[in-house]
């Protein structure tokens, strides 16, 4: 994979957009079993076997395909305004209007988003599972580097309170997907202000919330 991977970032800017671009286009709109590899080398400019030559099979590029956009998203909402923000739930709220932002920017992000965040197809399932859960922990410390941890009670874990503010939002788009609703963003980041209101009273010292 590294040698492939090798040769896809050696191309040209625009070649390697225009790639993904495709790619992102075509797990949007389709679920992974229904893309078509020939449809995304076509949307691309390229041959099917020139995109085989770059990705080994479907599942290398869709895994790609999701470093790559979360580098990208992390690159626009990381920002020097970002860094400023000292408070945990401020950071939070700041990041998802960001990357909401973002979403509205990039046709077929949310699509490809919300299908990656629950896999169905075996190929992909358990890969992706275990790099979602791989991510946490390094994008803690990372993203909330700057945070004043000092305001939390004594006995609450920061972690603790991200991991319930990551199941709230499994539980929200669980809720839509049962009911067959359209995701609205700003809909999901009105609630998400609402359970760090919730979270903040129980987590902070009195003086802090």
């Amino acid at each position: 994979m590294d040698k492939r991977r090798n040769t896809f970032d050696a191309l040209p800017e625009n070649r390697r957009e225009a790639i993904a671009n495709a790619a992102l286009e075509t797990f949007g709109r389709n679920d992974y079993k229904s893309a078509s590899t020939e449809a995304i080398a076509r949307r691309a400019g390229i041959s099917k076997g020139l995109l085989f030559f770059y990705f080994k099979n479907k599942k290398e590029l869709y895994l790609s395909l999701m470093e790559h956009l979360t580098d990208k998203v992390a690159r626009i909402v990381v920002d020097d305004a970002f860094y400023e923000i000292d408070d945990f739930f401020d950071l939070l709220i700041y990041a998802a209007e960001s990357k909401g932002k973002v979403l509205g920017a990039f046709p077929h992000l949310l699509e490809f988003s919300v299908r990656a965040f629950y896999p169905e197809h075996k190929d992909i399932r358990d890969a992706m599972n275990s790099w979602m859960q791989s991510q946490i922990e390094p994008m803690f410390a990372l993203y909330f580097k700057n945070v004043r941890f000092d305001r939390f009670r004594d006995d609450v874990d920061p972690r603790h309170v991200l991991d319930m503010l990551i199941w709230l939002a499994d539980g929200y788009l669980h809720q839509q997907r049962a009911l067959r609703r359209p995701l609205d963003m700003d809909d999901m980041i009105a609630e998400m202000r609402c359970w760090c209101e919730m979270l903040k009273t129980y987590a902070y010292k009195e003086e802090y919330r």
